[in-house]
């Protein structure tokens, strides 16, 4: 550069770009200079690029500092693992010089090269030490897993993926994944709804991406669901690009059966949309339907024949989810901003054969009636629609007959349900399929000891033929409800009728209150049949007939006063 320079009095000259800054150029002055220094793994990187800088190379002098960092490396560094991790961090702050002399490239395969070859020999010693010990599993945990966390993510990830070529085990590098999140991550703070001031910086939205987009291209598998419900709310938190979010929504939707309700309660930070984020919860339960269709249509038999969705591994996974997605809509039924159209798309997403029963559908859709009253009717009724009335439980049917927040169709068809099963209980004495699991089980203690000519059979004793007497009676006595119950109903629809024509006249007021009236006294009556009323009708049986005598003749009066 001085005999280059045209300037006779130069007394001083100006390195730009010097890689490593002053200290990497005084160290090649010392050596230039003959001072002695050490090489070591924090310098040998910073001196490797200086040399390159400078042009210390054979062409002056044997030995000269390229060929010096040369052999430190080839000789000390990427035969061990240790090594390398250290002289790959140290290579931060020198690009693009450490990129073109070779040294990023090498680090990285002698990281995985070794880390393999770690694993072999580990694996092997603990084989012939005692293959079947769980003890000596959690002592071969890599330790390398700690320290690929101080890596830079661009390194990280070309580690990462050196590692899938040499063959280190998937769990492994799972766990260096969950690591390295859990590390680079930890600074990132929550931010409210109300929050408007800048996300968080630029690295760690890159850090985000280039985690979930490392798990995808080198199909990374062995990590916990709850880790990816962490990623996906980190990269809500720092707003990272829409298919990074659906990659990670993918992959919680195939295995969204062993999610729990705190996983999907992930908070929203739209500021003018609702609480939580139903639209991502909306996304993974699409993907899980997606694979569960995609399951079934694989599992049809050679010959061309279905097979059974109710008897499928699938329709297990489908029914947990079904519980899930109950609990979640009762959770979010609440918010006051929860929009009723995202609402109903998130109950009717799931198919029919998910709820075996309705009662957790029914609690959320009350929740939600409950907490946003400006609803209008026809909307009541569009939302009480999803409710199948056949599969709601006594209790739940109970508590809908008398709900004031539910439509006067969903009472009337919660009562008509009911009666039919009622009915299909009772009628015949032999359990039809069509009742409910209590009353099936009450038919089938009545009819067991019977006998071909309807008398107790002789094998039964005497002690039993009371309690069999006293069923009798009992079934008896359920049998005359039953018949009530049909006239009531016959009631209930003709005041029906007649508040309607009322209506069209002009006048709802009256009819109207005497319909609820009616209503109320059928589910009064109703009532008795819960287990509470029999166990009420088994302790005191002696009071009970009197007064049953007393009200039969009371209900026969005020009978013959209605129809008069």
């Amino acid at each position: 550069m001085v005999a280059d320079s045209k300037d006779p009095d130069l007394s001083k000259l100006d390195l730009v770009n010097v890689p490593g800054g002053a200290l990497a150029f005084e160290l090649a002055a010392k050596f230039c200079y003959g001072s002695n220094f050490e090489i070591t793994t924090m310098n040998v990187a910073h001196l490797r690029c200086i040399a390159e800088y400078l042009e210390m190379t054979e062409d002056y002098q044997d030995e000269n500092l390229i060929v010096r960092t040369e052999m430190y490396l080839n000789d000390l560094v990427v035969k061990n693992l240790e090594k390398s991790l250290e002289v790959l961090c140290a290579c931060d702050g020198l690009d693009p010089m450490v990129e073109e002399v070779g040294f990023v490239d090498r680090c990285v395969d002698a990281i995985a090269m070794n880390a393999s070859k770690e694993q072999l020999v580990s694996g092997l010693a603990h084989l012939e030490c005692d293959a079947g010990s769980g003890k000596l599993r959690m002592h071969c945990q890599d330790w390398w897993v700690e320290d690929l966390s101080a890596l830079r993510i661009d390194y990280y990830q070309r580690v990462i993926a050196a590692m899938r070529r040499s063959g280190v085990r998937p769990e492994s590098i799972g766990t260096s994944i969950v690591h390295y999140a859990q590390t680079a991550l930890k600074g990132i703070e929550r931010r409210h709804v109300w929050d408007s001031g800048p996300l968080v910086g630029d690295n760690q939205r890159v850090i985000v991406e280039t985690l979930i987009n490392l798990m995808a291209t080198e199909k990374i598998t062995a990590v916990t669901l709850s880790f990816l419900f962490g990623m996906l709310r980190m990269a809500i938190e720092v707003d990272a690009g829409l298919d990074y979010r659906i990659e990670v929504e993918k992959r919680i939707g195939l295995h969204l059966e062993m999610a729990s309700l705190d996983d999907l309660l992930i908070p929203s930070m739209q500021t003018s949309d609702s609480m939580f984020d139903v639209d991502t919860v909306h996304r993974i339960l699409v993907n899980f339907l997606q694979r569960i269709e995609e399951d079934d249509s694989g599992d049809s038999s050679p010959c061309g024949y279905e097979s059974d969705g109710l008897k499928s591994p699938s329709h297990s996974s489908v029914l947990k989810v079904g519980r899930l997605m109950d609990g979640y809509l009762a959770e979010i039924a609440p918010d006051p901003y929860l929009k009723l159209q995202k609402f109903m798309t998130l109950i009717e997403l799931l198919p029919d054969y998910a709820r075996i029963v309705d009662d957790g559908l029914y609690r959320a859709i009350d929740i939600y009636l409950k907490a946003h009253p400006s609803l209008t009717e026809s909307e009541c009724k569009k939302l009480c629609k999803l409710i199948d009335c056949q599969k709601l439980s006594q209790d739940a049917s109970s508590h809908a007959a008398q709900n004031d927040r539910l439509p006067m169709q969903m009472v009337v068809r919660v009562l008509y349900f009911e009666q039919l099963r009622l009915k299909s209980s009772f009628s015949g004495g032999h359990g039809h399929s069509g009742g409910g699991g209590e009353y099936c089980s009450f038919s089938q203690r009545i009819t067991m000891p019977i006998s071909g000519s309807g008398v107790p059979s002789s094998c039964v004793s005497p002690r039993a033929a009371d309690s069999y007497a006293s069923l009798r009676r009992e079934n008896r006595e359920l049998k005359l409800e039953v018949s009530r119950m049909r006239v009531r109903l016959t009631e209930l629809e003709r005041e029906q009728g007649m508040m309607k024509q009322g209506m069209r006249d002009g006048r709802p007021g009256e009819h109207g209150r005497a319909f609820l009236a009616s209503i109320s006294r059928g589910i009064g009556r109703m009532a008795m049949f819960g287990p509470a009323g029999e166990r009420r009708k088994k302790s005191s049986r002696a009071t009970a007939s009197s007064q049953c005598s007393e009200g039969k003749s009371r209900r026969r009066k005020k009978a013959s006063v209605t129809y008069a």
